[in-house]
């Protein structure tokens, strides 16, 4: 038996079992069966008596008694097994609702046995429905933790039940010795007091006891981390020695004239410290790879601007690039409201773009009088081209593909630097792990004289009352958000409520001027109801989701979610930073149906409780897991077996220091001691992904 044999070469598995088996679970060799781990395990250790169970179990429980009066009940879909378990202290219900009548031969009757299952009471009665059961001369062969794997209806149907997974699995583990090898250095397994490989697969399918399956599980959660982080680590080596980029070693006029004569406030010292770290990428011949986080409103845009003018010292021209054109908009106005007094010539380029401004943007690009392109997915044209890219800005990478972004490292004959920003905080786990192969920069406090949003909950029955709060705060010239969701599955359905809350906000407030926004529009009406409610001109917003990003009105204080409890934890952070950007009090109202599921309240909680996106994510990740925050980019990537990024940061954190450790002295995994690490390392890793180079 090797790793690679084909399960229908096993004993006890026949070919319509197998094809069976890869059909369901993706199962066709050995070594997958190694890595088909117990959902759970049955504590074997204490056998009840009926008489022990009281009256709120819901736990599984092992018996030992007899089977009998085993009888079909009903007909058709209501067909189902019934029997009576007695023990010497009473009688319970044994109920099997799906059945095949091979597994009905299978339950033994008038014999001693133990049954193990869930216990249910129902009429004062105990009943157990689909439990498992051992013959009595089987028992002193069991573990004392009995391993419960992933199953599935199609699969007990045709006999291939628990007992079955756990013969082939013993079969399988007894081989271990000549499967299993060693894939961590010794020192290592040492001192962070690791079971051994072999022992881990061992105790992780049949425990000797709880310690055991402890030590076992956190075996094999760091050996996940530390090759995941050692295919990113290697990744980020071969970037930092093969990638060349242009060095920018002067900080100059544009810099210092714009930070002593133009910047509008002073630096939080995060963005100061950012700056710093950006600086030193950019003096190097490497090109610079770097991640950069802030929260809504934290200050990124200047970060990207003035990072934009210590590139034009150096002669370099800069793009940004954002995922949508409000978003694209956003930065422009920006960026170009704090260089009107400035020389530097800053332009706009969208799918919106007229064909005669087009023209002007390639001229002044290719001769080099345009020093920054801000710009969505059309900066990608192959007809945009460059004098000299130095500096390429990703805005809210994740919303383009691999490919897209790689499409601006040929705008230019050495590569730009690239700064990457998001104002999606990123769980610390999740940062440590997918974006290792980047350098992480965090804005982590937001400019001063920013008063924090005040987050309420309220339900449908308080929506006039909220109305009411609403024309208070127009009255004192501030301007008002509100929100309705728009889901693609009930896109129908939420655009027809977007129109009746529009005409219901409009004769609430008839005295007052209601503008809408919505993904539906052609780009020039979105842009000239922003600019009417921008303006002041409109008190209201009615809009969806389209205002997540980008759209930046200081006066507007007020942000109403309709049917919050349908929108994610990060939608709503994203949401309610739309307001709190001027010196006023701001606040956001999370308007809810009564009934709400857990995890909706949990996520409205967790708003009302506080205003950090990064404490945020962390809960965020635990509700919906890391794969659906990577989003869909970055989808398959999340397979692990064992590690949990939700809860094991404490893992990631030590693998991910030792990895570097470990690089730092050996890049190429030369020595002798990291021979075991580098073998496995290529066989498992090497072509299946293209993250580490290591020759």
């Amino acid at each position: 038996m090797t790793l690679e044999t084909p399960i229908e070469y096993l004993s006890g598995i026949g070919a319509e079992q197998a094809k069976l088996i890869k059909k369901v679970l993706g199962i066709s060799a050995v070594e997958d069966f190694l890595n088909f781990f117990p959902i759970r395990y049955l504590d074997k250790s204490k056998t009840y008596k009926i008489s022990e169970l009281g009256e709120d179990e819901n736990l599984e429980v092992q018996l030992k008694g007899r089977i009998t009066d085993l009888v079909e009940i009903g007909g058709g879909k209501a067909k189902r097994l019934s029997a009576k378990f007695h023990d010497e202290t009473g009688t319970m219900d044994l109920v099997w609702f799906q059945y095949s009548q091979w597994m009905k031969t299978q339950i033994p009757q008038n014999k001693e046995i133990y049954i193990f299952g869930k216990v249910t009471l129902f009429n004062r009665s105990f009943s157990m429905a689909h439990p498992e059961f051992e013959p009595m001369e089987n028992k002193e062969q069991e573990t004392r933790l009995r391993p419960i794997y992933p199953s599935s209806e199609k699969l007990t149907k045709r006999g291939l039940h628990q007992k079955f997974f756990q013969n082939i699995l013993r079969n399988i583990c007894a081989e271990i010795p000549n499967l299993i090898h060693e894939n961590l250095p010794d020192d290592l397994m040492k001192n962070l007091k690791l079971m051994s490989r072999q022992n881990a697969f061992l105790n992780i399918h049949f425990p000797k006891n709880l310690d055991y399956f402890n030590h076992a599980e956190r075996r094999l959660k760091f050996e996940e981390a530390f090759f995941f982080q050692l295919s990113y680590g290697l990744k980020k080596k071969y970037h930092k020695s093969h990638s060349e980029g242009n060095p920018f070693p002067v900080v100059g006029d544009y810099f210092n004239n714009f930070y002593k004569n133009h910047l509008p406030f002073e630096l939080t010292n995060a963005q100061k410290r950012v700056l710093k770290e950006i600086r030193s990428d950019l003096k190097k011949t490497i090109q610079m790879n770097r991640l950069l986080q802030g929260d809504v409103g934290s200050g990124k845009t200047m970060v990207a601007l003035l990072s934009s003018l210590i590139a034009l010292d150096n002669g370099f021209q800069s793009c940004i690039m954002a995922p949508t054109e409000i978003l694209a908009q956003q930065h422009f106005n920006g960026i170009s409201k704090l260089l009107e007094n400035t020389d530097i010539n800053v332009k706009l380029l969208t799918g919106s773009t007229k064909t005669s401004a087009r023209k002007t943007i390639h001229e002044e690009l290719l001769n080099g009088e345009l020093s920054i392109l801000v710009g969505t997915h059309a900066l990608l044209e192959d007809s945009v081209q460059f004098k000299n890219l130095g500096l390429a800005i990703i805005d809210e990478q994740h919303r383009f593909g691999v490919e897209q972004r790689a499409k601006l490292w040929t705008k230019n004959k050495i590569p730009p630097h690239i700064l990457v920003m998001t104002a999606t905080p990123i769980p610390r786990t999740l940062a440590m792990s997918f974006y290792s192969d980047l350098d992480v920069s965090v804005i982590d406090e937001m400019p001063t004289g920013r008063k924090p949003i005040i987050t309420a909950h309220r339900k449908e029955r308080d929506k006039i009352s909220v109305f009411r709060f609403a024309k208070d705060e127009i009255d004192k010239g501030r301007q008002i958000y509100f929100v309705y969701p728009l889901i693609e599955e009930s896109e129908t359905l939420d655009y027809k409520n977007l129109v009746e809350g529009f005409e219901n906000i409009s004769q609430f407030f008839e005295n007052y001027n209601v503008t809408m926004l919505h993904g539906k529009m052609k780009p020039d009406e979105k842009e000239n109801n922003m600019k009417y409610f921008a303006s002041g001109k409109a008190q209201i917003m009615v809009a969806t989701t389209v205002i997540e990003v980008g759209v930046d009105v200081p006066n507007a204080s007020v942000m109403i979610i309709e049917s919050a409890e349908r929108f994610g934890l990060s939608q709503l952070h994203q949401l309610r930073g739309r307001v709190g950007r001027g010196a006023e009090q701001s606040y956001c109202i999370l308007l809810t149906s009564d009934k709400m599921t857990n995890e909706s309240r949990k996520r409205i909680k967790t708003m009302c409780e506080t205003n950090d996106g990064f404490k945020i994510s962390e809960v965020d990740m635990q509700l919906r897991g890391p794969g659906d925050i990577l989003g869909t980019q970055q989808s398959g990537v999340v397979d692990f077996k064992k590690l949990d990024l939700a809860t094991d940061g404490k893992i990631v954190k030590t693998s991910k220091e030792i990895v570097e450790q470990i690089l730092e002295k050996d890049p190429k995994l030369e020595h002798p001691d990291n021979q075991k690490m580098r073998d496995f390392y290529l066989q498992q890793y090497k072509g299946k992904n293209k993250w580490g180079k290591i020759s």
